[in-house]
């Protein structure tokens, strides 16, 4: 494989892009950021974890500057090389990287792989301060061997960075307009009420699960989990899937079903939330059964010195001042925030899991710049 030189980011997002790697991703991918990276120093750390369904994942740590670094902060830049599945009805391959109208199209252009060239590239011109890349093939999907994994590895091998910038699509109209400090949390939550089967000539021979499921739902429609913060929205519940399956017209059914998500400010937890819904179904339904995957917790990182960094460099390269937001779904920050200040910055996020997915060109190289300039300061 023949990897471009790493200085240049739209030939490295090409490479990038030209590899397929829907979730969850390994091998060549891999194969060109480990190319880029240790062309410009960087010692290169690949492991692989899992099994189907989840795995195998591959993940990427990459380290510079450590050993001997004098002064300034330890920066950690965040990411994934993993994509949705491209769909149909592209007007090119969505592994081609074609360029086109001052455009880069291809699945991950913008989510991530874009953002991940233009660090890299950054780090290639700034060879100051310590640098890590903590990259993933398991973000698009269950996240489960993914940068928790990698964490694990950072502590086991004693990296602990200062501040983390995760390079997702951050921004809405123009390059530099947002970024994110916070996100809300993520609940799934199954909900069985059991019933017994019977003919709808003789309900008093049956018990029908549908209407202790629909006024419990009801109920859960009517709750105001809170009226959102300075930083969040309000939190939100929505049901998203109501299932009976029942073929027939003139039988009672034996249970209903229902799926509800939850996106979360700081003020709940997952675990409340699953507890609050258990006895909602409950009170309705002794014997419903509730069970809840909880995605993530909500986050914040409150303005400072990172956000500030982060602030002044947009501002600087763009002249444009990013708005501090928490809007928008999960992203791998709800793990990295654990390990220190962690804000996301990135691309345009118009087009991001779209057919046609492209990344302009003069995006990509601002976004070298601006990152560029915030190892700068971190180095200081």
């Amino acid at each position: 494989m023949t990897i471009p030189p790493p200085l240049d980011v739209v030939a490295l997002t090409q490479a990038l892009l030209r590899a397929d790697s829907v979730t969850p991703a390994r091998g060549s991918v891999f194969d060109v950021l480990e190319a880029a990276l240790t062309a410009i120093g960087f010692a290169v750390d690949r492991f692989t974890l899992g099994e189907v369904p989840d795995g195998p994942v591959e993940n990427l740590l990459a380290t510079r500057g450590q050993d001997g670094a004098t002064g300034g902060r330890h920066l950690a830049f965040a990411g994934h090389v993993d994509v949705v599945p491209p769909g149909e009805g592209w007007t090119t391959s969505p592994w081609s990287g074609t360029e086109r109208g001052g455009l880069l199209y291809g699945r991950g252009a913008v989510d991530m792989k874009g953002a991940v060239a233009a660090f890299i590239a950054a780090a290639a011109a700034e060879t100051g301060g310590a640098l890590s890349l903590i990259i993933t093939g398991d973000e698009e999907g269950p996240a489960t061997y993914g940068t928790v994994a990698l964490i694990e590895r950072m502590a086991a091998r004693g990296i602990a960075p200062d501040w983390c910038l995760v390079g997702e699509p951050t921004s809405t109209r123009h390059l530099g307009d947002m970024m994110k400090i916070g996100r809300r949390g993520s609940v799934n939550i199954w909900v069985t009420v059991p019933g017994r089967q019977g003919h709808v000539a003789y309900p008093h021979l049956a018990d029908n699960p549908i209407p202790k499921l629909i006024a419990m739902l009801a109920e859960v429609e009517a709750i105001v989990l809170d009226t959102g913060n300075r930083w969040f929205q309000p939190s939100n519940i929505e049901v998203t899937d109501i299932a009976v399956g029942n073929p027939a017209h003139n039988v009672i059914p034996a249970k209903a079903e229902a799926r509800l998500s939850i996106r979360f400010n700081d003020e709940q937890s997952g675990a409340a939330l699953i507890e609050r819904i258990r006895a909602v179904a409950q009170g309705h339904a002794p014997d419903a059964i509730v069970t809840g995957r909880v995605s993530g917790e909500a986050f914040l990182t409150e303005p400072g010195a990172l956000s500030a960094a982060v602030a002044a460099a947009v501002e600087a390269q763009t002249g444009r001042v990013p708005e501090l937001s928490t809007t928008g779904g999960t992203s791998d920050a709800r793990f990295l925030s654990r390990l220190c200040p962690t804000v996301e910055f990135g691309l345009l996020n118009a087009t991001m899991h779209k057919v046609d997915e492209a990344v302009a060109i003069d995006d990509l190289r601002m976004l070298t710049a601006i990152y560029a300039d915030l190892i700068r300061r971190a180095a200081a």
